[in-house]
C-alpha cells in the first residue's frame, strides 16, 4: 500500500481526527542529515533530498523544498504529489491557514519539529482556530514496516591533538555563559554540539561523525544521554575524568524535567544531608528511608529550579513542552559560536587535511583523464579536440558517475587520518550536473560522456579536518557558451575570495560579490554561496553563512571561522557548473582602519587546479588572471611533494600559467 493511503486511514482514526499531517525531514535533534531510520519524509514522498517538508491532507500531498532540489524533486515525486517551491510558493503554515477549514487539526511528531517552527506554525494557525496536535505515537512508524533499526556503533574520544581544547575548558567556558545569562542549565540537543563539547565522535549518521545523544550541563554537573551499549570502558573512564555522568538516551525527558524541580539530584542531596536520591526509571524523585515527611522534600525542591536554556532552532518541541514555559530561556546555544570559532590546532589541521585531500583529488582527476582518453577516445583534460574513438565498448570498460566516484574515495582512503567521505559525492555528467545536489545511483546513473561537462562535488572526513571541494571539468571540446558560463562562475568565485570587509559584516552582505559577474550576463544560481565547515564534524555548520537567505544575517563573520566559496550556474537538461573552495576568515592588514572596526579577509585552503581550457581569458581582468596563476603556483608547491610519476606530470601541466596551453 502507498504510504499516503495508509497514513490517511490513520489520520481519520486518530483522536482527534487529523485534517493534515506534517512530515519534516529532521530527526529528534533537528539534524540536516539523518540516519536511515529517520528518513521519514523520504519514505513517505519518495523525494530523497536533504531538505524538505511533506504535508498530507485527505485530498492532497505537497512537498516543500528549496532551489537546490527543484529539478530533483520533479523527477522523484509521483503524480500524487505537488511540488511547492520555497521562495516562490506560500510557506506551509500559510498554505494550511488558507486552504484548510477553521478548527482543522494538524498533526506532527513533536520530536521532529523545532520549538521555533512549532511556535511559528501555531501563530499562523491561530488566525482560524486551527490546532497543532502533538502526536503521542509516530504514525510513520505504524506504516513503515521495514524501518531500519537504530545503529549501535561505539563512541570514540576525539584526541586532544586534533580537538585542540580539552572538554574541561569548554565546560568551564560554558558555565561562565550560564552565569552571564542567569541560567542554571543548558540542554544541548544538536548532535555536533554534543560531540564538540565532550570531544566525542561517533558513526550514527552517515558522513557526519556524531552519536545520537543529548547533553545537559548545569552549574555543577554534566550529563550525556546516550545508548549505554555504545560506551566502551575507555570512554566511560574518559567521561568520568572530565566530570560527565552518562545516562540512557531514552531517559532524557526524565532528566530534563528535574532541572525545573531542582538544580540536580546530587546537588540537592548534598544540601539536604542525603535525603534525596537519584530519579527512578519513571523520572520520579525517590525518597530515602531517612525522610518521613514528603511535604518537606517538596518544599525543599520548591523554587530550586532556575532558567533552563534551550536553543529554539534545534531543540525539539517535545522537550520544550516538558518544561514550564516560565522557566525556559529560549536563545541560541552558546556552543554554536564557540564551535564555529576554530582553535589554532583545529585550523592547523584544516590546512594539513586540505593539502592531503587536494593530492587525492589531483590523483583522481589525472586517473579520470587517462581513462576518458583510453575508454572513450576523449581529447582529454588539456586538449580541446573532440572524441575520436567511436568503437563499441565492453560493459566492463564503461565508466559511470557512480563507479568513478568510488574511485575518488579510494584515492582519499590512501591519505593519512582519512575516516570516510564528508557527504554523498555529487558526481554528475551533462544534464545531471544541472541537478544541484545530484547523487548517482549505482544501478541507474549515467555513463560518463566525453563531450559533456562533468561536475564533482566531494569531501573527506579526516581526524584533523573536514574537506569540501567542487571542480567542473570537460574532457572534450567545450562550447563557447560553456566556457563563458564557467568563466563567469570563476570570476564570482575569485571576487569573494579576495574580499576585504569590516568586522561585523555578515555573509548576507557578501553573497552579492559572487553573483555580480553572473548577473552581468543575466545568469544566477538558486543556492547559497557559502556555509561553515566543522572540524571532523558536520560539513555544513553555522551560524555563519554566505547567502541571500535571511538566516545569513544572523551572524557576522569572525576571525578563525571557516566558510565555503561556491558559486555556480545550472541549465536544466544541459549542464551544471560549480567551483568550491574552503576559506578561513583572517585579519586583513589594511592601510587604514576606518571607524576602528578592524578588517577581515579570507585565506583559501583548498588546493585543486581549475581547468584552463574552460576559462575564456578574454573575460578575465589582469588581476583575475594573476589570481589564477598565483593559485596554481601554490597548488604545485603544496601538492607536488605528495604526488609522483604521471600524477606529478599531470599536476605540473595543470598548474602552468594561463597563457601556456
Amino acid at each position: 500500500m502507498d504510504p499516503l493511503d495508509a497514513l490517511r486511514s490513520l489520520m481519520l482514526s486518530h483522536c482527534p481526527p487529523l485534517d493534515a499531517l506534517i512530515v519534516p525531514s529532521e530527526d529528534a535533534h533537528q539534524s540536516e542529515y539523518v540516519a536511515d531510520r529517520d528518513r521519514q519524509r523520504a519514505f513517505v514522498s519518495g523525494f530523497t533530498g536533504s531538505a524538505g517538508l511533506a504535508l498530507i491532507t485527505h485530498k492532497e500531498a505537497l512537498l516543500w523544498t528549496d532551489g537546490r532540489y527543484f529539478l530533483q524533486a520533479t523527477q522523484q515525486l509521483s503524480s500524487r504529489w505537488k511540488l511547492m517551491r520555497i521562495g516562490e510558493d506560500p510557506v506551509v503554515e500559510a498554505w494550511i491557514a488558507d486552504n484548510l477549514e477553521n478548527d482543522a487539526a494538524v498533526g506532527v511528531n513533536p520530536w521532529c519539529v523545532s520549538v521555533e517552527s512549532a511556535q511559528q506554525w501555531q501563530q499562523a494557525f491561530s488566525k482560524k482556530n486551527q490546532r497543532l496536535v502533538q502526536l503521542e505515537k509516530d504514525l510513520i512508524d505504524e506504516v513503515w514496516k521495514d524501518r531500519p533499526q537504530s545503529s549501535v556503533y561505539p563512541v570514540a574520544v576525539h584526541p586532544i591533538q586534533f580537538a585542540g581544547k580539552p572538554s574541561e575548558n569548554k565546560l568551564a567556558e560554558l558555565r561562565a555563559k550560564l552565569s552571564e545569562n542567569k541560567a542554571s542549565a543548558l540542554v544541548i540537543t544538536a548532535l555536533d554540539e554534543v560531540a564538540w563539547l565532550y570531544n566525542l565522535r561517533g558513526r550514527d549518521v552517515p558522513y557526519n561523525p556524531v552519536v545520537h545523544s543529548y547533553a545537559v550541563v548545569t552549574t555543577h554537573e554534566a550529563f550525556l544521554y546516550v545508548d549505554g551499549r555504545k560506551l566502551t570502558p575507555e570512554v566511560k573512564e574518559y567521561l568520568t575524568s572530565i566530570g560527565v555522568q552518562s545516562r540512557e538516551y531514552s531517559d532524557v525527558l526524565d532528566g530534563i524535567r528535574l532541572l525545573t524541580a531542582g538544580e540536580s539530584c546530587s546537588r540537592l542531596r548534598e544540601e539536604s544531608g542525603g535525603e534525596i536520591s537519584c530519579p527512578d526509571g519513571n523520572g520520579e524523585l525517590e525518597r530515602s528511608t531517612g525522610v518521613a515527611d514528603d511535604t518537606a522534600i517538596e518544599e525543599k525542591l520548591k523554587g530550586k529550579g532556575g532558567l533552563v536554556w534551550i536553543n529554539p532552532g534545534n531543540c525539539s518541541f517535545a522537550i520544550y513542552k516538558a518544561l514550564p514555559a516560565e522557566q525556559v530561556l529560549l536563545q541560541q546555544s552558546p556552543l554554536v559560536l564557540a564551535k564555529a570559532l576554530k582553535h589554532p590546532i583545529e585550523l592547523d589541521g584544516f590546512r594539513k587535511s586540505h593539502i592531503r585531500d587536494g593530492a587525492a583529488v589531483v590523483s583522481y582527476l589525472a586517473w579520470l583523464d587517462e581513462k576518458m582518453q583510453e575508454v572513450y577516445g576523449a581529447g582529454g583534460y588539456f586538449s580541446e579536440s573532440k572524441c575520436s574513438n567511436k568503437r563499441k565498448r565492453l560493459e566492463s570498460d564503461k565508466l559511470t558517475e557512480f563507479s568513478v566516484s568510488e574511485k575518488l574515495e579510494q584515492f582519499r582512503a590512501k591519505q593519512e587520518f582519512f575516516m570516510g567521505p564528508s557527504f554523498e559525492t555529487i558526481s554528475s555528467v551533462g544534464a545531471n550536473a544541472a541537478i544541484i545536489h545530484y547523487a548517482p545511483d549505482a544501478d541507474q546513473c549515467a555513463e560518463m560522456e566525453p563531450e559533456s561537462i562533468y561536475l564533482c562535488d566531494s569531501g573527506g572526513q579526516y581526524l584533523d579536518g573536514t574537506t569540501d571541494v567542487t571542480r567542473t571539468v570537460h574532457f572534450g571540446k567545450p562550447s563557447p557558451h560553456e566556457r563563458t558560463c564557467y568563466t563567469q562562475v570563476l570570476k564570482g568565485h575569485i571576487a569573494l575570495d579576495i574580499a576585504v570587509f569590516p568586522n561585523g559584516t555578515t555573509g548576507y552582505a557578501l553573497d552579492i560579490l559572487a553573483r555580480i559577474p553572473l548577473w552581468r550576463s543575466g545568469l544566477d544560481y538558486r543556492h547559497g554561496t557559502g556555509h561553515g565547515v566543522g572540524s571532523f564534524l558536520n560539513v555544513h555548520e553555522g551560524p555563519q553563512w554566505i547567502s541571500f537567505r535571511p538566516r545569513a544575517r544572523n551572524a557576522a563573520l569572525q576571525k578563525s571561522m571557516t566558510v565555503t566559496d561556491e558559486p555556480g550556474y545550472y541549465e536544466d537538461g544541459n549542464f551544471g557548473i560549480r567551483l568550491e573552495n574552503v576559506l578561513i576568515v583572517k585579519e586583513a592588514h589594511t592601510e587604514f582602519n576606518f571607524g576602528d572596526k578592524g578588517y577581515l579577509a579570507f585565506e583559501h585552503i583548498t588546493w585543486v587546479p581549475y581547468q584552463k581550457k574552460l576559462i575564456d581569458e578574454s573575460l578575465l581582468t589582469g588581476e583575475e588572471k594573476q589570481w589564477v596563476d598565483n593559485y596554481h603556483q601554490e597548488c604545485f608547491k603544496h601538492l607536488s611533494p605528495l604526488v609522483s610519476g604521471s600524477d606529478l606530470e599531470w599536476l605540473t601541466k595543470a598548474t602552468e600559467p594561463l597563457s601556456v596551453r
